[in-house]
This record gives C-alpha cells, structure tokens and sequence, in this order.
C-alpha cells in the first residue's frame, strides 16, 4: 500500500498516486483531497522506497516502523509530542531502538511520525506491502488478467496498385 502514498519535496503532506502517462503522474493529497499533477522534473519519494538508518549498517523499512508505532499505538493516532525533543528521542528508541541516532535526525523522526498520523487519520492502516500472489488475486478480482493478452493479428496489407484511383478493389491479395 505504501508504494502508491508519496511524499513530493517542496508540497506539504502525501499524496496517493491515480493515474500515471510517460510524462505526468495526477496525485490526490491527503490532506485537502485536492488532485493536481506532478512532472518529471518533481522529485517524487514512494514511501514504500523509504528505510532508517540501523546502528548496525543496514537499515528498516518504513513500513517496519510504521507497523511497530500501530502495534504500540493499538492502531491510533502517536500521542507523543513531536515538539520535545527528548520525548521524540525516547519514543522512536521505544519503536526502533537499533536506530543510527547520527544519521537519523529530528527532522525525519518528527516527519515520519506526522506521515504517520496522516495515514491513520485517513483509514490507511495496512502497511505491509502486498505480496505478489496477492497482487494477482486482486487483479483476477478485478477482471484484470494478470497476463497480457496477445494483440489482434495485423490486417494484411493493401498492394500500393490497389490504393490508386481507378484499380480495381478485387484485386486485392488475399492472405490467408
């Protein structure tokens, strides 16, 4: 679910993809539910893309986080007071405490608790990415085939004679 829900630098809040062409993307903010659309030249962050730094090295998904803040929450909104720095601090130990507190700043923890509060207020609780065989069950339920269909056969193709004026039309080349 979290790769449809993106952030776009220089727009507050998230946004849920609705359509896509080659060159513009139409996003619907979850904040004011207004649709506008988004370039190329935007840069455009999938939450599902998003992981935290570990002490370790390696990092934690954001939908990670997100699940332990909704199991220590009971699927509510975070209480916590993202203006102390202290109680923000000890909160995201609580939730991630192998996170890397250098490369993980207050500004990305107040941001990943605001993103989820937004989610949580909008019914968007299901963090855990679908897996592949669910994917293809939701398409089959949504008369979607899963595999593509072949494309229709190609009419055959009219002698170059034929397309002038004046030819007879019967003598087309039948292929069969």
């Amino acid at each position: 679910m979290l790769k449809e829900i993106m952030s776009i630098v220089g727009k507050p809040g998230l946004f849920k993809k609705i359509s896509q062409a080659k060159t513009i993307m139409i996003v619907e903010s979850l904040l004011d539910g207004k649709r506008i659309p988004v370039y190329p030249r935007d840069k455009i962050i999938s939450l599902g893309d998003i992981s935290v730094y570990a002490k370790d090295g390696g990092d934690k998904l954001l939908y990670e986080i997100f699940v332990a803040i909704r199991t220590k929450e009971n699927g509510k909104e975070v209480t916590c007071n993202i203006a102390d720095t202290t109680q923000l601090t000890n909160y995201f130990a609580e939730i991630f405490p192998q996170f890397d507190r250098e490369k993980v700043y207050l500004s990305d923890m107040k941001k990943m608790l605001t993103w989820y509060n937004l989610l949580i207020s909008k019914g968007l609780s299901q963090f855990e990415p679908k897996s592949d065989e669910e994917e293809t069950n939701n398409k089959v339920e949504q008369n979607e085939s899963p595999v593509k269909t072949p494309k229709k056969p190609a009419k055959p193709a009219i002698p170059k004679e034929a397309k002038k004026k004046g030819v007879d039309k019967s003598r087309r080349i039948k292929q069969g």
